[in-house]
């Protein structure tokens, strides 16, 4: 391992080179990637009155006489080791930290729960229900006690202070108290590093206590769902979250806060991934998984803004992270190089299978199909150094038809793009998930239910006052099945998919003629490109036109279905959903 020094001299000299590329640095395995070395606000502290030093006594944590706040990525390895809180992993193109979360290898969303405080703002606010579940102030102080306890039975701790959006305007300061150095790894990749001299300081927006190897021993008393509790109290600033390791956790919790906090400033926020033209003209993909939202968003000819979470406000388009969670399941070099060759120091493995001789397998999900790795941003060449651009020239939604009806690609009115926005459809097939045996529609509201704190109808609005202000053009693009559901027709290819992208992306969609579908009223490219006019028009494709007729049917039927629970909002949209 080179000297700091000499490190930090290779990171002044490459300067110059950064200004214009961003893709990693051959340093022969020493240093990859120079960006990393921005990122060095690391102290210690130790002593009597270490947690009053740092500012967590105010949370009642004050046991703890050794307290890491905010490790350089050289340090979070170190004390990953040293405290055997993982696996080396061999990857290829570095050695990676690698994790395993016990049983919980995915959010556990029937352990969310949200602080009822009656009469206060959220109360009034938040969109209660499935989603939002609620509890009382009394079961919270429970928790957080339970929490509490936990930390101060630590000797030390780990404390990192982050951001939350990349536009300082509006960017929220969170602090995460973890137990292990791997969670403050974590946070480190996912949330925005502060830069060399930019501690952040004063009162934090939201605070993040992670409890995670202690369990809640009266949850049958407390009427929840099991010994695992990811509780937020938005009146007190402060997150619990106790039984469970997954670190998408800690990511998550945050992101339903900013769909929470921003729209009441008029800020849209986005489960969407991001990417800028040379040109400076921004693009949305928003999509559920499966769907293409990171492959598509991932463009040679365009620089990454960010793969998943973002906000949209009158400055334009800014990411609310600084790195990306992947899935790692069938990853090779061949498929996805960018991701592939992230992994590598810096980066972090989670639930990922490792061979005997500590290398990688990715094809091995005995454990789980959601193996992940996060890793910073700057690990993906290219990538929008600012993660800010302009307003969306373009918005997309991504959707894996599995009933072959929907076209490859098309425009949208700004009424159909609220109803395809607030719909977020796409199908599940056979194989996906247990007890999947046919095609099953999927609908999560604004392509991100899970996350959504306020009414989908809220975020609706603020997406339509965007859409005009702005005149920004909405598509939808169908990467599933055409000529025949699954099981008959062809999934759709990523070469016929890329090029409608491409179109999207560069115009020359708009030189097309275009017809109008008979049940959906989507307007249709009659010609595009190298792209079979055929597959345009989805009902040409279908070899049986009466089999096609009854699956495009059966599929607006179920549109208009999961459509009624929003019928009754101020702003239906109802209309402009299929005939």
């Amino acid at each position: 391992m080179l000297s700091r020094p000499i490190l930090r001299a290779q990171t002044l000299a490459r300067s110059a080179v950064r200004a214009f590329s961003v893709a990693p640095v051959d340093t022969s395995g020493d240093l990859k990637f120079p960006e990393a070395l921005d990122y060095n606000i690391s102290k210690t502290f130790t002593g009597p009155d270490t947690c009053k030093e740092v500012g967590i006594d105010s949370l009642g944590i004050n046991n703890a006489t050794t307290i890491y706040k905010n490790l350089t990525f050289e340090e979070l390895f170190e004390h990953e080791k040293a405290n055997n809180e993982g696996v080396i992993a061999k990857a290829e193109y570095g050695e990676t930290f690698t994790v395993d979360t016990g049983k919980f290898t995915g959010r556990s969303p029937a352990d969310k729960w949200i602080v009822q405080n009656v009469g206060s703002e959220s109360d009034k606010n938040m969109w209660w229900g499935d989603v939002n579940k609620p509890i009382t102030p009394e079961i919270f102080d429970d928790l957080y006690e339970t929490a509490i306890k936990h930390m101060n039975s630590k000797e030390k701790l780990y404390v990192a202070d982050v951001y939350c959006g990349a536009n300082k305007a509006t960017r929220r300061k969170v602090r995460f108290v973890h137990e292990m150095a791997w969670q403050q790894h974590f946070v480190t990749n996912m949330f925005i590093r502060p830069e060399q001299g930019d501690e952040i300081t004063g009162e934090h927006d939201f605070t993040v206590i992670n409890a995670c190897s202690e369990t809640n021993k009266k949850w049958k008393e407390h009427n929840l769902n099991s010994e695992v509790a990811v509780a937020f109290n938005i009146e007190k600033k402060v997150a619990v979250i106790l039984g469970t390791w997954y670190g998408g956790e800690n990511k998550k919790g945050i992101f339903s806060l900013m769909n929470y906090w921003l729209p009441m400033n008029g800020i849209m926020p986005m489960h969407c991934s991001a990417n800028v033209g040379k040109s400076g003209d921004t693009a949305l993909f928003f999509g559920l998984s499966g769907t293409g939202k990171t492959t598509l968003s991932a463009d040679p000819e365009r620089a990454l803004i960010g793969d998943d979470e973002h906000g949209w406000d009158d400055d334009g388009v800014f990411n609310f992270e600084g790195g990306c969670y992947a899935k790692t399941i069938d990853l090779s070099e061949q498929t996805e190089p960018e991701i592939y060759r992230a992994i590598t120091q810096n980066a972090m493995l989670e639930n990922v299978a490792i061979k005997d001789d500590n290398v990688p397998d990715y094809f091995d999900t005995s454990k789980t199909q959601n193996g992940r790795v996060s890793y910073p941003i700057f690990h993906i060449p290219g990538y929008h150094e600012p993660q800010q651009a302009g307003h969306p020239k373009n918005v997309i939604f991504l959707t894996c038809d599995a009933y072959g009806v929907l076209p490859p690609v098309s425009k949208l009115t700004s009424g159909q793009a609220l109803y395809q926005f607030v719909s977020g459809y796409t199908s599940k097939v056979a194989g996906t998930e247990r007890g999947i045996t046919e095609p099953t529609a999927t609908f999560s509201a604004c392509f991100g239910a899970a996350f959504l704190t306020l009414h989908p109808t809220r975020y609706a609005e603020l997406l339509q006052e965007k859409l005009e202000k702005h005149d920004s053009n909405a598509y939808l693009v169908n990467t599933g099945w055409t000529g025949g559901g699954n099981g008959v027709g062809n999934r759709m290819s990523i070469k016929d998919t890329r090029a409608c992208i491409s179109a999207i992306l560069d115009g020359s969609i708009n030189d097309s003629e275009f017809e109008s579908d008979d049940i959906f009223g989507f307007a249709m490219p009659k010609t595009l490109g190298t792209v079979d006019p055929n597959v345009l028009n989805p009902r040409n494709a279908w070899a049986d036109k009466d089999a096609y007729d009854a699956a495009a049917k059966k599929l607006s039927d179920m549109f208009k279905e999961n459509f009624k629970k929003y019928s009754d909002a101020e702003n239906d949209y109802s209309k402009y959903g299929p005939l």
